[in-house]
């Protein structure tokens, strides 16, 4: 159980407050981060949102008041040291939150984790207000408002919120689907969120660089385990031909998923010295497996990693340590 009154307590005690998410933000650590983020500012709290990396361009229209920083160095570390307390969404892991998490743990910030990925052990978060079972960090933002908030949730806020559980559930499609998750977008629907507008925001706004590398990766999508794995890489030389960048990139191991037959999915992102694995399962396979043992986490179903070495050395042991797992899932050995 979640004591929300306790962190709210904590939350009323600091004037100063960071608030960010993981790197390569998606909607849930995004939405859960500026619906609390207007919430802070009606408690009139000095707070802040950083990010490690660019804010992809379907979730822009989240930053409608620049109120989202891309973490520069120069001109952030001196707020983020003197800050009271620091909010983290949605993280997984604290190393997802890359140079942010550095600063804030040096300088002894006190952090509270709001998530809905298993702890890590040795995580330096003074509280965790975890749930592995709900689909979205979002859903748990949305119960602190409920326990906390004496006037009701606003646009801005219901505006992150749904963006946060439609994200993460797919457009309501995936397994982890449930009655709450539609009460949150019932509620939203109520207070004035348009669907279909957020909807075309994140997902019918596609620059044509994205597109364009879509298609040279599903012309080189390669099926192994009689069909059911589906695997992708992407490498500079592939992203400078069509003028793509480390954001258009997200989605892509959805779709590929989607193929008829395949249960897993898998994309291997060569960047400079180290690859980014993304895993998605159907469900007929738990993946996280595979994504602990490169060192990575996340859920049985949505999982990745960050390995490092080029993708020439990485891709074969990342193969074989997948299709290993899944004949052992099936009860056969390779």
């Amino acid at each position: 159980m979640i004591h929300w009154n306790e962190i709210h307590k904590r939350i009323e005690d600091a004037n100063s407050i960071v608030l960010t998410t993981h790197v390569n933000p998606d909607g849930d650590g995004l939405g859960s981060s500026v619906a609390m983020y207007y919430h802070l500012v009606e408690m009139k709290k000095d707070c802040r949102i950083f990010i490690v990396t660019p804010l992809p361009e379907e979730y822009q229209f989240l930053n409608k008041n620049n109120i989202i920083s891309c973490y520069d160095k120069k001109t952030d570390d001196t707020w983020i040291q003197n800050a009271d307390l620091a909010l983290i969404f949605d993280v997984g892991d604290f190393k997802r939150m890359k140079n942010v998490g550095e600063l804030l743990s040096v300088n002894d910030i006190p952090m509270i984790n709001i998530d809905h990925h298993p702890i890590r052990e040795n995580s330096p978060f003074l509280t965790n207000a975890v749930d592995t079972s709900v689909a979205a960090t979002g859903e748990l933002v949305y119960d602190y408002f409920n326990t906390v908030r004496k006037n009701a949730i606003t646009m801005e806020m219901w505006e992150g919120l749904y963006t946060a559980v439609v994200t993460d559930t797919g457009s309501f499609a995936y397994s982890n689907t449930t009655i709450k998750c539609h009460q949150i977008a019932m509620d939203a629907i109520q207070a004035g969120v348009n669907p279909a507008t957020i909807h075309q925001r994140i997902y019918e706004s596609n620059p044509i660089e994205k597109l364009r590398l879509l298609s040279k990766i599903l012309h080189n999508v390669q099926l192994d385990c009689n069909g059911e794995f589906a695997w992708f890489t992407i490498d500079e030389k592939m992203m400078q031909s069509v003028g793509a960048n480390k954001t258009h990139v997200d989605g892509f191991t959805d779709m590929v998923r989607s193929i008829n037959g395949v249960e897993v999915a898998m994309m291997i992102f060569e960047n400079e010295d180290s690859c980014r694995v993304n895993l998605r399962s159907k469900g007929k396979y738990i993946v996280n497996t595979i994504a602990l043992e490169l060192g990575g986490g996340g859920h049985k179903l949505a999982c990745g990693a960050v390995v490092r070495g080029r993708l020439d050395e990485v891709l074969p042991r990342v193969l074989e340590l997948t299709k290993s797992e899944i004949a052992e899932q099936n009860g056969m050995k390779l």
